[in-house]
């Protein structure tokens, strides 16, 4: 090539390189926006939420990775870096949802406040969770049903990472409890899922309310009648009258 020809080159590609720069400034723009590698930990929690949103509505066969992905503001190709199929990323959203209730839960146990006011904390700690997380329950439902059909490949690990180690530091405080006199003799086995109940099915019977008592179940004001509730009747349920503390522990 001569000279002539290799400066025309150069200007060519120079020109191309100018025509090509706003494109690729709209791509990073767009990498950047619709997430990327370099922010793993924002990128993964957004997808965990988006995805807890699209199970909690439609369950595993009806949710689309497309629309987790649009909702989570990343590509698709960058979901399937995190979680490999549709079922991984389930079940790391049923370990994010359940991880976060033992978390809050183990705190009160590991503290030092006698049985009566551990009972209390232990329902206003599982309560607020679900309030704060409300699509929560539907999950715990869906899933539920999966495992009684045999359908669930995380009911194993749930059971054995999360509800048997809850289920068996609130028998402890419940034992405690009855030793001491302070509650009725209650069968955990029985008490504990009942506990539970009160708590979940406020929430994942929320539409049905709506049509029932004809207010938003969900609101603030809503939810924070509800849970005097629940710690009066749970209270009232389990607590022995106690002279020095006639009050339900709220």
């Amino acid at each position: 090539m001569t000279r002539s020809g290799s400066h025309k080159e150069t200007r060519r590609r120079r020109e191309e390189i100018r025509e090509l720069r706003p494109q690729m400034r709209r791509n990073r723009h767009e990498l950047h926006r619709m997430g990327s590698r370099g922010q793993p930990e924002e990128s993964r929690a957004a997808i965990l939420q988006a995805a807890a949103r699209e199970f909690s509505e439609k369950g595993i066969a009806g949710a689309r990775t497309d629309a987790i992905a649009h909702a989570a503001r990343v590509n698709k190709a960058l979901l399937y870096y995190y979680f490999k199929d549709k079922e991984t990323l389930y079940g790391a959203v049923l370990d994010n949802a359940f991880g976060g209730m033992k978390a809050k839960v183990f705190k009160v146990f590991d503290s030092d406040l006698p049985p009566r006011e551990k009972v209390v904390a232990y329902v206003s700690a599982y309560f607020d969770f679900f309030a704060s997380n409300p699509m929560y329950p539907k999950l715990v439902q869906r899933e539920m049903m999966r495992a009684r059909v045999g359908d669930s490949v995380h009911i194993e690990r749930l059971v054995k990472n999360y509800f048997e180690p809850i289920y068996h530091r609130v028998s402890e405080i419940l034992h405690k409890g009855i030793k001491e006199g302070v509650f009725r003799k209650v069968d955990p086995a029985h008490f504990v899922p009942s506990m539970i109940a009160v708590i979940v099915f406020y929430f994942s019977s929320a539409p049905v309310m709506r049509r029932l008592f004809r207010f938003d179940p969900l609101t603030p004001e809503r939810i924070a009648e509800r849970r005097a509730a629940v710690l009066d009747f749970i209270s009232a349920a389990l607590f022995k009258p106690c002279r020095a503390n006639s009050g339900v522990g709220q």
